[in-house]
């Protein structure tokens, strides 16, 4: 068990921020998320959190998933106070931090996104894992199931994963799965690249688009300039920047001011 006093830091923020689709509530202030093949539960009280792992594997792993080396302060500090639409969206959500996640989990997570809501993604997400990931078992006894690997999604056909409930997405995800196999995108090389490059990269993949790409290079390759543009930010841009996002000032932390922009639309609309 790990214990931290974290500023601007907040797992029920995090997990409601749209970029990770295998985290989840389990009751007030209590979480659990699994990335990858790994499962770790969590608490929060206040700027405390409790997680449920020995020393080690926190910082071998938690530590720089949750990018928790990073001053979250230092970004918000660096908005214009004169633009009092983005002050109130950075104080709405100043708990979220940019995951460092897994480039392929990412990769179909986010193509399985598209025209779908965060709910839907998240049992789309879950029964492929069901189906085609690996069965584990935490240290507390909790089963669970690892993400599918390329190899699992590249044999099957291109409508297989519509058992899944995926709908037309099922052939991106396996067209990618191929791609990654046969070494049409190479995952290891992607992570190397610069954002610009990378973004090209995963542009050529079948069914991957501007918003896909930039949500990748984000929640993946943590390239805090990607700067995705879905319908809540398009519609934020719309009525609140007229002239422009001043994407010069914010040069490098572009995506970390969008989580805040997402986040606050998303719970303005529930409002």
């Amino acid at each position: 068990m790990v214990k931290r006093r974290i500023p601007y830091f907040s797992l029920a923020q995090i997990c409601r921020s749209g970029q990770c689709f295998r985290m989840y509530e389990k009751s007030q202030g209590c979480f659990y998320v699994i990335a990858g093949d790994r499962r770790l539960e969590m608490e929060q009280e206040k700027d405390v959190c409790t997680f449920y792992c020995g020393e080690a594997q926190f910082h071998g792993f938690w530590e720089k998933y949750f990018d928790l080396e990073c001053n979250y302060g230092e970004y918000i500090g660096k908005i214009n106070p004169r633009d009092t639409y983005l002050v109130k969206a950075a104080d709405a959500g100043q708990g979220i931090r940019i995951l460092r996640q897994d480039l392929w989990e990412m990769t179909v997570s986010f193509l399985i996104s598209q025209q779908n809501n965060i709910a839907r993604i998240r049992r789309c997400v879950e029964n492929i894992c069901q189906a085609y990931g690996e069965e584990r078992q935490d240290a507390s006894g909790e089963n669970y199931y690892g993400f599918p690997s390329p190899g699992s999604l590249a044999v099957l056909d291109e409508d297989a994963l519509m058992a899944c409930n995926l709908g037309y997405r099922s052939r991106y995800v396996v067209r990618a799965a191929r791609a990654v196999v046969s070494g049409a995108l190479d995952l290891e090389q992607v992570k190397k690249m610069p954002y610009k490059k990378a973004r090209g990269e995963l542009l050529k993949l079948f069914g991957v688009g501007e918003k896909v790409a930039d949500c990748i290079c984000l929640f993946a390759l943590h390239h805090l300039d990607a700067f995705p543009v879905d319908t809540h930010i398009h519609q934020a841009l719309e009525k609140h920047y007229k002239r422009g996002f001043p994407n010069r000032r914010y040069r490098g932390i572009r995506g970390v001011v969008q989580q805040y922009m997402f986040y606050y639309e998303t719970i303005e609309s529930l409002q």
